[in-house]
């Protein structure tokens, strides 16, 4: 036998043994909830596909009920597919189904274990969210970090006058990065290609590849964290290193910028500055780091993604965007942009926006959480340590709750005197004390994407040099964070009077 085999033996042994003791002990006399027979030892390992696996968890939905049970190698997963089973669990039982689980490569390996997203439930997390609560929890935070998302949301309404196709996505965002840098460091973004957003949206893509559930099989068997390097197979541990150098980079330069901005005494308002002090200890300057970090990594990739659905559904569906147009120019008129102020008069593009939510919801899976001991739902046992999965997917198709769930219909959302208004999709933002903590702010930036834009561009379907008209296709990135694949569409100003006022927006384009 070779040295290798001798060092990796007895620890692929060991694990073997601890799988097939956890997958044969049963601690109640309740059985698990139903779901497809797996195979002995690997569980049902071969049934989630390797793409889009929501799609499949909705079917299995429909088959066995709001519950699915699976097993991976001796863990327990449970995929919930109804929004008031999910309530009744991660929202009314928060206190044990608040974890997460031991991500070995995203976690561990590139550093997210410090933060909102990954970071296990304890004094530490309730730290960190307390400091975003502040800044972005409340109406107060809201009015005052709007001018900063409204002056990005006017720069974006000036480079889409005079940007290719192309650079759609790389202007949206841009323009989302750079408020949040603005509003956590007082940074302000130089052009597109500014370093730091070219670091988030690195790191953004390698968060996504690496949450993905089994995109490294150390996350699956996590004994293989004790196998070396150089063994066959564990290339994991050279990404886990690369990247989270990334992570680690991401975490302390915007706060290393603030330091030295401070200490030239040029610093300017934003939430590191406010929550930095001279004494602050070693632990104390970590939250800080790691709450800023939340706010520009939280809200970038999901705004990106959702404003990128909403020009796909006004593409697909060019009614509903004549209806909110209609509705802006009777309430707010063609000679101002629309302000956030203007939101509760706007029952259709409110209703349009939870519509955007519901119909491409931009974490198809929200995020794991992990029981943290033995539970009873619906007569079922949930054993302690189960991944719990919220098919968010799947609970935005609930036909029991959504009428002709695959259709985009904003008005599904409105009342009337003969129905009334279909639940509200905050299943998006998560559950229980895992909630976004940026809600508030998420939807007042959504809304004035939405509004500026219908009131001053038209989006249409694009068309071939025949004139062809290019239908364009829903689909979706297979990553937990999913984006809208590339789509063809046009848009152009809805008139003079609308190419006037977006040049009289005092921010100019490359400012």
């Amino acid at each position: 036998m070779d040295s290798a085999a001798v060092y990796v033996a007895p620890v692929m042994l060991v694990g073997l043994l601890a799988i097939f003791v956890r997958f044969n002990r049963r601690r109640s006399h309740l059985p698990f909830p139903p779901g497809p027979r797996g195979l002995p030892l690997i569980g049902n390992a071969l049934d989630i596909p390797p793409s889009h696996p929501w799609e499949t968890f909705y079917d299995w939905g429909k088959k066995w009920g709001a519950l699915t049970h699976l097993t991976l190698f001796g863990q327990h997963y449970l995929v919930i597919n109804s929004f008031d089973t999910a309530v009744k669990m991660l929202d009314a039982k928060s206190t044990i189904y608040s974890d997460r689980p031991t991500f070995v490569v995203l976690g561990e390996m590139m550093g997210w274990k410090d933060g909102v997203a990954v970071g296990r439930y304890g004094e530490r997390l309730r730290d960190l969210r307390r400091l975003l609560h502040q800044v972005m929890g409340t109406p107060a935070s809201v009015t005052k970090l709007t001018p900063v998302i409204e002056r990005e949301v006017h720069r974006f309404l000036q480079r889409l006058l005079d940007a290719p196709p192309d650079q759609f996505t790389k202007n949206l965002r841009s323009a989302v990065n750079a408020a949040t840098f603005d509003f956590t460091y007082g940074y302000k973004v130089h052009g597109l290609d500014d370093p730091l957003i070219e670091l988030t949206e690195l790191a953004s893509k390698q968060f996504a590849r690496a949450s993905m559930l089994g995109s490294f099989v150390v996350d699956i068997l996590p004994f293989l964290r004790h196998v070396p390097g150089w063994f066959p197979g564990t290339g994991w541990k050279r990404v886990g290193r690369e990247w989270g150098a990334n992570v680690r980079a991401l975490v302390d330069i915007p706060f290393e910028f603030v330091r030295d901005r401070r200490a030239a005494g040029v610093s300017a308002p934003s939430f590191t500055d406010e929550n930095f002090s001279e004494g602050m200890t070693e632990h104390q300057e970590d939250l800080v780091k790691w709450a800023g970090n939340a706010i520009t990594m939280g809200g970038t990739d999901t705004t990106v993604s959702t404003v990128t659905t909403f020009f796909l559904a006004m593409t697909v569906y060019p009614e509903t965007q004549r209806k909110a147009q209609e509705e802006l120019d009777a309430v707010v008129g063609t000679h101002r942009l629309p302000t956030i102020d203007d939101r509760d008069r706007l029952p259709y593009l409110n209703a349009l926006l939870k519509e955007v939510l519901r119909w491409g919801p931009a974490t198809p899976l929200a995020g794991p959480h992990r029981v943290t001991r033995d539970d009873e739902q619906g007569g079922y046992l949930i054993p302690e340590g189960t991944t719990i999965l919220v098919n968010v997917w799947g609970v935005m198709r609930d036909e029991s709750v959504y009428s002709d769930p695959q259709i985009f219909n904003p008005e599904r959302f409105i009342a009337s005197e003969t129905k009334s208004a279909e639940a509200d999709p905050r299943a998006c933002f998560g559950f229980g004390r895992r909630v976004c903590p940026g809600v508030r702010v998420a939807e007042a930036s959504l809304f004035l994407y939405f509004a500026t834009t219908l009131a001053t561009y038209q989006i249409s379907k694009a068309v071939d040099e025949s004139g062809a008209v290019l239908e364009p296709r829903v689909q979706y990135t297979s990553f937990l964070m999913s984006h809208p694949m590339p789509f063809p569409f046009t848009i152009k100003p809805r008139s003079e009077q609308a190419v006037a006022l977006i040049k009289s927006l005092p921010v100019e384009v490359g400012e």
